[in-house]
């Protein structure tokens, strides 16, 4: 077993806790919400959702004021320590605490977030797989890590990330959710549909967090990136639900000045503006999405 206890007492008070704090963070101004309008891109028998930012103005003044106190001191700015009490929701362990996303796009966006410094480039280790499982167990939802700036991390200091089901209130848990189901191997394997290099895996049989870094090593190393090292050979983004896992390698950060992390692997992307709407409308999402990552080769079918 992990050598983290965890702080979690009761089963349910991550979530109340996550509905009480936003509560509170909201009416005290600690929590600035992306307002966001929505559309859906259909492809290969998915829905892929597809916000639109209507103002980034909170956001990127934000980021501003971080540059410059940057810029001032000469230090990187860790948010994260110390960080926003009114953000605080629940202790998870003796190594992860859990916040709420300050510039959430999504309800009851969490963080999961190392108490001491680490590198965002770091590969995820058995204390942040304890964590991240205690809280999916908590809340049932998408919990993802972006491996570096390239894959679209914002911040060094190391995060996994949870956004709790259903992402659209009508529709399937995830929009991927059609692709996931027509997968019927347990083993490490890719999803037909994405044309881009990706390792995959249900977790049947598989619930304590030794068994998750076994698999999540396993799909690293399918992938080509070094299991064995403590910062990772190569970007990627790590996507994980109650019931399989996924890494996707990445090469850039961006395409058409269009940003993704590891929510747009799970058929959620974020543009800013209807000018981007159309491009990603004309491209397709699929084909978008391996601009980023590392397309797959015709003669690897």
């Amino acid at each position: 077993m992990s050598n983290h206890p965890l702080l979690l007492e009761n089963p349910g008070i991550l979530w109340q806790r996550t509905i009480k704090q936003t509560q509170h963070a909201l009416s005290c101004g600690a929590l600035l919400s992306i307002p966001t309008s929505q559309t859906f891109i259909e492809q290969a028998g998915a829905k892929f959702l597809v916000r639109i930012v209507t103002n980034l103005i909170r956001k990127e003044a934000s980021d501003l004021k971080q540059k410059q106190e940057e810029i001032s001191t000469g230090k990187p700015i860790d948010p994260f320590l110390p960080y926003d009490r009114d953000l605080f929701v629940v202790d998870i362990s003796d190594t992860h605490v859990c916040l709420l996303n300050k510039f959430n796009v999504v309800e009851n966006h969490l963080l999961i977030i190392t108490r001491v410094f680490e590198e965002q480039a770091a590969l995820l280790t058995l204390s942040d797989l304890t964590a991240m499982w205690a809280c999916l167990s908590e809340v049932d939802g998408l919990a993802f890590y972006n491996g570096g700036a390239i894959a679209g991390a914002s911040q060094r200091h190391k995060h996994l990330q949870l956004v709790p089901f259903p992402f659209v209130k009508a529709g399937d848990r995830l929009p991927i959710d059609p692709l996931i189901h027509a997968v019927d191997s347990s083993d490490i394997t890719v999803i037909p549909e994405f044309p881009f290099v990706h390792a995959f895996k249900k977790l049947d049989q598989i619930d304590t967090p030794e068994q998750l870094l076994f698999c999540y090593s396993n799909l690293l190393e399918t992938v080509g990136i070094d299991p064995d090292q403590p910062i990772q050979t190569a970007p990627y983004n790590f996507l994980a639900t109650r019931e399989w896992m996924m890494i996707v390698p990445r090469s850039q950060a961006e395409h058409c000045a269009i940003a993704v992390n590891s929510l747009a692997f799970a058929g959620a992307l974020l543009v800013r503006n209807n000018e981007q709407l159309e491009t990603l409308k004309q491209l397709r999402p699929l084909n978008f999405l391996k601009n980023v990552a590392i397309a797959v080769s015709s003669e690897a079918g």
